[in-house]
């Protein structure tokens, strides 16, 4: 979708101010590694986490409430897989007049299923993710979005190969920038665009809405979103665990406020890989430790990007040695490094509400009738 090509001058990097500092203990951040990389989903999981730091239930109690209140902790929730639940999903790039682009991103916030929106520091400016619910026309929503936010050049990036996606951010900072990790299952689940959306039954739907909320932090948190549910306990857990096992569910874990986490960078890190050597190159970027993401996407005349990397880090020096480690490791000297300038959105998509429909009614069948 191209209105005209009238690209904006790359800036240079930027990063936003920096919040006050947060003093964490080293208790503190253990925690938080456990609560992100390993969350256990049992009737008492602090229980069970505070079995594992060697303290007492009280104790993770106390200390998950502290690093919620401060902050540092956005959500403990179900994190399930957008495809697997029969939604379209897709990375925008989209071209907007500089002087235009935060209105431009107010419009397509608006859209239940934008979870995130970012200004980078590319010609491309707008980066956005949407998803649109089963049976939806996706082009429908993403031509929408191009033409009421005013954008002069619309790209749709969707998923052609998932290497890895799961942000895990070490609050020791003992992980180097060209350490590697083991991509694990549910960090490469299958994500196929035709992928048919799953037959729930209303206790399943129910069932995800609430548990994709945040966990209150209680002993028996499960118990408690049960009772919101309509169920018990132990049936919850019986879900939770089908929901893994059909793979609708990823993980259970907590997500980060990354700035206030100490993580001020993120950079998008895209490479011309050629196509003979995508399966080589695409798992052996998934490996390093410290990006999040890892993507095959299409190619435009405009994008030879085929493979995406999304990295975090304490300072934007960490991300650049470990986008350099990259490089020097796989031998792909063409890319670029897009920067994250400002934050939209950023946000749980929530699946299963009537959000979606009244969007549909105001900007897509009212769009028809006129």
């Amino acid at each position: 979708m191209d209105n005209q090509s009238s690209p904006e001058a790359e800036s240079p990097r930027v990063e936003d101010s920096d919040p006050a500092p947060i003093v964490l203990s080293d208790f503190d951040r253990d925690l938080l590694n456990a609560l992100q990389w390993d969350f256990p989903i049992v009737p008492r999981p602090f229980a069970a986490i505070a079995e594992r730091l060697g303290v007492e239930e009280s104790v993770v109690l106390e200390r998950v409430n502290a690093v919620k209140e401060i902050g540092v902790l956005r959500q403990m929730s179900a994190i399930f897989d957008t495809r697997a639940l029969g939604y379209q999903s897709a990375l925008i790039a989209a071209r907007v007049a500089p002087e235009h682009i935060d209105a431009a991103a107010a419009i397509i916030n608006e859209h239940p299923g934008v979870s995130h929106n970012y200004k980078r520091n590319h010609s491309y400016n707008l980066w956005y993710t949407l998803a649109t619910p089963p049976g939806e026309d996706f082009d429908a929503h993403v031509e929408t979005l191009h033409r009421t936010s005013g954008s002069l050049v619309t790209r749709k990036l969707p998923t052609l190969v998932l290497y890895k996606i799961g942000v895990k951010l070490d609050m020791t900072g003992k992980t180097a920038a060209n350490a590697k990790a083991e991509v694990l299952a549910h960090e490469k689940p299958e994500r196929r665009a035709d992928m048919p959306a799953p037959v729930l039954s209303d206790l399943e739907r129910t069932a995800i809405s609430v548990v994709q909320a945040d966990l209150p932090v209680v002993e028996r948190p499960f118990a408690a979103q049960a009772e919101v549910i309509g169920c018990t306990e132990d049936e919850l857990l019986e879900l939770l665990a089908s929901f893994l096992e059909r793979k609708l569910m990823r993980r259970f874990a907590a997500v980060m406020n990354h700035r206030s986490a100490g993580f001020k960078a993120n950079a998008m890190g895209v490479w011309a890989v050629p196509e003979d050597r995508l399966e080589e190159v695409g798992p052996q970027m998934a490996g390093f430790a410290a990006v999040s993401h890892c993507y095959r996407r299409p190619t435009y005349e405009d994008w030879p990007y085929t493979v995406f990397t999304m990295v975090h880090g304490r300072s934007a020096r960490e991300c650049e040695a470990t986008i350099e480690a990259i490089r020097d490791e796989t031998g792909v000297d063409e890319h670029a490094l897009l920067w994250s300038i400002k934050e939209y959105k950023k946000v749980r998509i929530k699946y299963f509400t009537d959000d979606w429909s009244d969007w549909t009614a105001k900007n897509l069948t009212a769009a028809n009738k006129s």
